[in-house]
């Protein structure tokens, strides 16, 4: 029995819009393919939230959760996440309790500590609240949580506000990271941790096991809980997978020198003029994407669950081509009843 066979599997959709595409279209994108996640048997979906970004059509995880709740019937949804530093800690709490309101047990509320934006945009986005120049994210946490538990303190001004619905808990929580710093406070509040892999500079191994290693118990989760999200590209082939996956590499290599467009697709990225440094650069980067047929898959998700003891894998497969998305979340989800070679 391999490892794969035992652990979660779930899914990271950032409503990518594609080249020669459009925002609604990306949008609707999401709910069909959570509908068809949602039938192979993933444990949950996540959506994220960022800000002036021509290739992601969705700046509104709550309502895209929502959306998705609607149009499954099992799988969990949540956000990954709802960046904290741009929201009053209040209404966080008001929209994700009407969310576990009315879909009780399928809903994560993820946090995010980064703004998911540029400095601009993002202070555009909290002009209307009390700016603090500094990382005010630890003190936006500690107000959430007292919006759900409700022990503020005697004199505290908000102690006799009530969050509606008044009867009705917060979803799960879980901290979102690409670096040591959520790994250490996820352990220190007793919470679940999902670990950006895709995209983080830091050492997985070094976030993923001090989480562990640093865990407290608490009321909210009794033992700890790890998220490793991967970038991953698998088709019936590995030189098909490589064709797909030259989406994923032109839109890190644009990224990279700050154009953020929308997703080119695979023929554009073939016939794209690449450099010798664009090569290497593409080559570099492969480290954070996962391609190839499902045994080269299989082999990449065993090692990831061996060396980060991971309790679950959230897979992320920005491709622009739906068929083709959707077929690879399918073998991926397949690998969990292969024979171990």
């Amino acid at each position: 029995m391999t490892r794969l066979a035992n652990v979660p599997l779930s899914v990271l959709d950032l409503s990518f819009v594609a080249s020669g595409s459009s925002g609604p279209e990306a949008l609707r994108g999401t709910l069909d393919l959570a509908r068809h996640v949602d039938a192979l048997g993933f444990a949950r979906l996540w959506v994220a939230e960022h800000h002036n970004l021509a290739s992601v059509a969705s700046g509104a995880p709550d309502i895209m959760a929502g959306q998705i709740l609607a149009v499954t019937e099992r799988i969990r949804v949540g956000s990954g996440g709802v960046m904290l530093p741009n929201h009053a800690p209040l209404m966080v709490a008001e929209r994700f309790k009407v969310l576990e309101a009315l879909y009780p047990d399928r809903v994560d509320l993820g946090l995010g500590r980064a703004p998911g934006t540029d400095q601009l945009t993002s202070h555009a986005l909290r002009r209307r609240q009390d700016v603090d120049p500094g990382d005010d994210f630890l003190d936006r946490l500690k107000e959430l949580m007292l919006w759900d538990s409700g022990q503020w303190p005697a004199d505290h001004p908000y102690r006799n506000i009530q969050v509606m619905p008044v009867d009705v808990k917060l979803p799960p929580l879980w901290l979102l990271g690409s670096s040591g710093y959520s790994a250490r406070l996820s352990a220190q509040i007793g919470v679940g941790y999902a670990y950006a892999h895709h995209f983080a500079q830091h050492d997985v191994l070094d976030a993923m096991l001090s989480y562990r290693d640093a865990f407290q118990p608490s009321e909210r989760l009794a033992a700890p809980h790890a998220i490793l999200a991967l970038a991953v590209v698998c088709a019936p082939t590995d030189e098909e997978a490589e064709y797909l996956a030259g989406s994923v590499d032109l839109a890190h290599l644009r990224r990279a020198r700050g154009h953020y467009g929308p997703i080119p697709t695979a023929e554009e990225a073939a016939a794209y003029p690449y450099s010798e440094a664009d090569r290497v650069f593409i080559r570099r980067n492969r480290d954070k994407v996962l391609v190839g047929g499902p045994g080269k898959v299989a082999e990449g998700l065993e090692r990831f669950l061996e060396t980060t003891l991971a309790d679950e894998l959230m897979i992320t497969t920005a491709i622009p081509d739906m068929a083709a998305k959707k077929r690879s979340y399918t073998l991926v989800k397949a690998l969990q009843a292969a024979p171990a070679a």
